[in-house]
């Protein structure tokens, strides 16, 4: 039997842009997302929303304060990498 996250894999249309965003920061949810609209010929989504630089540029405080804004548990014993890795997988 398949896990919750292999099934939630198999739903993802374009694996090569999906690890692409995710790569540069985007939630598993936002590169599902994009990268399934790309493989949709009907549809021409951009690669990113925002302006918001990848976590990489940001500041360990602005990562802290984002985890405290999505409710990421732990987050003040967290040093930098953590709290990327918390972000993305959120």
């Amino acid at each position: 039997m398949a896990t919750t996250t292999e099934n939630n894999r198999s739903s993802i249309k374009d694996e090569e842009t999906y690890e692409a965003l995710r790569a540069d920061g985007a939630s598993k949810e936002k590169a599902a997302r994009i990268a399934n609209a790309q493989a949709n010929d009907r549809m021409n989504p951009s690669r990113k929303g925002g302006k918001s630089a990848s976590y990489v540029a940001w500041t360990r405080e602005d990562l802290y304060r984002k985890a405290q804004e999505v409710g990421i548990e732990g987050r003040s014993k967290m040093d930098k990498g953590e709290l990327i890795d918390a972000l993305r997988n959120h």
